[in-house]
């Protein structure tokens, strides 16, 4: 009889609350079992660190360079490649250059085009690359 007593004590019977007791999720929390959607694309800051990697390696012109890349908010990183050699389109020295975008198990590659304005390469174009 005294187990049937425990057993009814601690079923699984509830009270509802109303005098703020209780912690309450805001509409942006997640719980530890399931976590925020996975991005499946770069971020503007993970963009921004991309550029001033390819800003980074153009500048110093080594043929066959990279240029490592890392957004330590978001976890994502990757490399700039400049592709072929320089060309001259509106009167300024232009590039092409291909990024890596890695984060998590997302992995894709970005393509870019900067030009020389003023001694410093600014991009004028980062997208995700499609293959023609």
């Amino acid at each position: 009889m005294t187990a049937i007593l425990v057993g009814a004590s601690v079923g699984g019977c509830s009270l509802a609350r109303t005098d703020g007791a209780f912690a309450q999720m805001g509409p942006n929390d997640t719980t530890g079992s399931i976590g925020a959607p996975a991005r499946t694309g770069p971020t503007d800051t993970d963009l921004a660190f991309a550029r001033t990697a390819a800003s980074d390696v153009l500048t110093k012109g080594d043929k066959d360079a990279s240029q490592p890349w890392e957004n330590p908010s978001t976890g994502a990183r990757g490399s700039v490649t400049p592709l072929a050699e320089a060309y001259t389109a509106e009167g300024r020295t232009c590039r092409d250059f291909l990024a890596s975008y890695v984060n998590g198990k997302s992995e894709s590659w970005l393509q870019g085009a900067a030009c020389r304005s003023g001694g410093r390469w600014e991009i004028q174009s980062l997208k995700p690359w499609r293959r023609s």
